[in-house]
């Protein structure tokens, strides 16, 4: 008999708009369950249905240990939740109290389900802490959330998930706003955790790759159906369908290799910057780091130079050094000519940068012929209304958006449309060189294929320079011909992308390739 047994799960919203429909599926002890497939698929409604947050309707049967659940009482779930049946959530930083203390909170889920007294929940607390990896545990118990990075708060999420050493663990996207060495570490604490506690797990993902690694079977979900499930050799080896082949596919993206090296556009000499973090009473700085130390590198016109790291690591820092966000020691010389205060205004229409967050870099109000054309009115105040709206729209449809989408706002697209208009943004004022910062690491892994050969196309048409910047190492390889690995504001290694992916020198390179792959 199955541990769980899903069967024809149906979940309407919207006056009957079927969002999940007719799922079935089953769980075995002990077993690793993948869940895969892009935002909207309905993978994350499943799960929550599950533990009963989420109604299904219809002859909908969920059945634990051969009990149904979609009959039973509040007060029921009361009983299942947290104790039979564990889930974390896909962000900690949200679902944490920023409050209490990490003690109180693992402390808080294992009273509501057991008659213990306070100090023998702490004493059960500091044990969990330990189990998941947290390092000085004792320490910990009295440290509030944001006073953890991200990879300890999901280890503080997983001690609180099975607290009370539940049968099943849902972990819905556990691993997609960690740093590769970090998630590769998470993935190893699970297994773990399933060898030891005999638990089942079904985890939740769009990142095929994390599936691969960890998943027993796969269920691949589109628009609310399963398409294709299996065991994860038979899915990954043997796809079925056409939808899962193009997922398997999206990381599988090839790069001409620019040959372009002695038409340096760009000089980076000793760039410095330092970050302040502690004045004394007369103002003066007493404590400070530096997140960019000693950076030099070089940029070829039509090449596209990768910057990998993770969090930290001082990239982001640097790209927006190199656009004046940020203040900074050394030279930037762009063609022969040092970057400075004076001329930095003439030359922004040639250096444009694309942001990691379209939705918080494009202005909610301002539709999209106002966003992509604000470039060319600041720089080209004399052009004609006609002129400006034709070119508004030769940029769009470039990127693959249509004229109609022009009086629509940010909120009315999808989150890799809004990457397509900021990236028209850029492109409209016929830049030399873009800096790329993180443009598709919020993405699906199809939308975010479809934006890097978008990006490809666009540079092999324009002969655009392109600075990428990521922590992904697979788009790093699809997009680069060089590649400056960074680790605490430093240059680990640097190399051509053939180098650096076929015969890395650094251990930590070696890390960041392997938890990719």
């Amino acid at each position: 008999m199955s541990l769980l047994e899903v069967n024809k799960l149906n979940i309407t919203v919207d006056k009957g708009r079927k969002v999940v429909n007719n799922v079935s599926f089953k769980l075995n002890s002990g077993e690793i369950l993948g869940i895969v497939g892009e935002s909207g698929s309905g993978k994350s409604l499943t799960a929550q249905s599950i533990l009963g947050l989420f109604p299904c309707c219809g002859d909908s049967s969920i059945k634990l240990n051969n009990q149904e659940l979609t009959n039973i009482s509040e007060q029921e779930w009361q009983s299942i939740r947290g104790q039979k049946i564990g889930f974390i959530f896909q962000e900690p930083m949200s679902s944490l109290n920023p409050l209490h203390t990490i003690g109180n909170q693992i402390a808080e889920s294992i009273t509501i389900h057991n008659n213990i007294s306070r100090s023998s929940a702490q004493k059960k607390a500091l044990q969990l802490l330990e189990t998941v990896g947290i390092q000085n545990a004792s320490q910990r118990l009295k440290a509030y959330p944001f006073e953890l990075s991200g990879g300890q708060r999901q280890r503080v999420m997983i001690a609180i998930a099975i607290a009370n050493q539940p049968e099943i663990l849902i972990a819905d996207e556990p691993t997609t706003a960690l740093d590769v060495t970090v998630q590769e570490q998470i993935l190893d604490l699970l297994l773990k955790l399933r060898k030891k506690m005999n638990m089942a797990i079904i985890f939740i993902s769009h990142d095929l790759s994390v599936i691969r690694k960890i998943a027993d079977k796969v269920l691949v979900m589109k628009e609310g159906q399963i398409i294709e499930q299996g065991t994860t050799e038979k899915v990954f080896n043997s796809p079925q369908h056409s939808y899962t082949k193009t997922l398997i596919n999206s990381s599988n993206i090839q790069k001409n290799i620019c040959n372009n090296q002695n038409n340096i556009i760009l000089n980076a000499k000793h760039i410095k910057v330092t970050f302040p973090l502690k004045k004394n009473f007369w103002g003066r700085v007493v404590s400070s780091v530096k997140a960019v130390d000693d950076i030099s590198f070089q940029l070829s016109a039509g090449e596209t130079l990768g910057i990998v790291g993770e969090s930290g690591s001082g990239k982001s820092t640097l790209g927006l050094s190199l656009v004046g966000i940020n203040r900074y020691q050394g030279d930037f010389i762009y063609k022969n000519q040092g970057i400075s205060s004076s001329n930095r205004h003439n030359l922004c229409s040639k250096i444009q940068m694309v942001f990691q967050d379209p939705y918080n870099s494009l202005n909610p109000r301002m539709n999209v012929e106002q966003i992509v054309s604000e470039g060319l009115i600041v720089n080209y105040p004399k052009l004609s209304k006609t002129e400006l709206h034709n070119q508004v729209i030769n940029a769009i449809e470039e990127v693959g958006l249509q004229p109609s989408d022009l009086t629509k706002y940010p909120h009315q697209f999808s989150g890799g449309q809004r990457q397509r208009i900021a990236i028209a943004r850029a492109l409209i004022l016929n830049p030399e060189l873009v800096i790329l910062d993180e443009p598709t690491s919020a993405l699906d892994v199809t939308i975010q294929a479809q934006v890097l050969k978008l990006l490809q196309q666009i540079q092999s048409d324009h002969s655009i320079s392109y600075i990428f910047i990521s922590h992904d190492m697979k788009a790093i390889k699809a997009m680069s011909d060089n590649i400056i690995v960074m680790k605490d504001g430093r240059i680990v290694e640097q190399g051509t992308v053939q180098q650096i992916f076929d015969n890395p020198q650094k251990e930590y390179t070696k890390q960041l390739i392997k938890a990719a792959w």
